[in-house]
């Protein structure tokens, strides 16, 4: 007769007590994912590269002020109308709460910095759009922003340097947001009948109602390694078209080849290149910092 017998797991006599080693982590660990090559990179590296991908040279999205602090002489900017705020006139449905979650998290009351500031010793009247706020979307702030720049660039007879980041008009201003297309470009084109310099740096992803204006407005156009420049994004106009898009469509380097964009420049490379740019402007020469490459124009 079978009996049943209790099976007990062997122990290996080797074994000891279990040894609890202390493991130390650093304070702040933080890594992030390239969009481009999917490598993970601690982010105090990426800091230090400007936060530009130290595998594939792909640059990061950045914030208005970390751009501005990259690119203008340090201590000279002079902000302009930072205490405009866009008020919600339609009535738009969850847009209040928007933008106090934009305001909360980005520290700024709009998607665009303005001011006056000096590059390569140059002055020069200075916006850069924040990807953070909204996608950089723009309205009525923007776009009064914006002009308000460019008059105070013309009074001063200063060329201004725009650098731009945007999903396109923000819907919830309506045709208010459509109209600041035309009412920069009468601005812009004002600064420029004056014979004064306007510079664009495309970042990405500029698009939409931006790209459809003063983005593509400016007398020299750069751009970051890899952005994407739409007016609608590939898959809208595949979608429209029923046609396969070339690959790299839409992306700087083909807006280069087809003419749309004068230059691609790295963006350890943009601070000593608008230097230099705006210094022949002047008609002086352009004197780089102790160190720093000078690019050929």
């Amino acid at each position: 007769m079978a009996t049943n017998r209790k099976k007990t797991k062997s122990v290996n006599v080797l074994e000891g007590a279990v040894t609890e080693v202390p493991v130390e982590l650093p304070s702040r660990h933080v890594f992030v994912k390239c969009p481009s090559c999917r490598r993970v990179t601690d982010a105090d590296v990426l800091a230090d590269n400007l936060d530009v991908c130290p595998r594939c040279g792909h640059p990061m999205r950045l914030g208005a002020r970390r751009r501005l602090a990259m690119t203008v002489d340090a201590g000279s900017f002079e902000e302009m109308d930072a205490e405009l705020r866009v008020r919600d006139f339609l009535r738009f449905p969850g847009y209040e709460e928007k933008l106090r979650s934009a305001r909360l998290r980005t520290g700024e009351n709009d998607a665009v910095l303005t001011g006056v500031a000096s590059i390569g010793g140059c002055p020069t009247g200075v916006f850069v759009m924040d990807g953070e706020f909204m996608m950089g979307s723009m309205g009525a702030v923007v776009g009064e922003k914006l002009c308000r720049l460019f008059e105070r660039a013309l009074e001063l007879r200063i060329p201004v340097v725009g650098f731009t980041v945007s999903g396109g008009a923000r819907m919830q201003e309506g045709t208010t947001s459509l109209v600041q297309m035309a009412k920069v470009s009468a601005a812009v084109r004002r600064h420029s009948e004056a014979g004064l310099l306007y510079v664009v740096v495309l970042t990405d992803p500029t698009s939409g109602g931006v790209t459809a204006s003063f983005a593509m407005e400016g007398d020299v156009t750069l751009a970051e390694p890899g952005v994407l420049v739409a007016f609608a994004g590939p898959r809208v106009v595949e979608q429209t078209t029923h046609k396969r898009l070339p690959a790299g469509f839409q992306h700087s380097e083909f807006l280069l080849e087809h003419g749309f964009v004068d230059r691609i420049v790295e963006r350890r490379d943009l601070p000593s290149m608008l230097g230099r740019l705006l210094a022949l402007h002047e008609g002086g020469a352009y004197r780089a910092p102790d160190g720093a490459d000078v690019p050929e124009v």
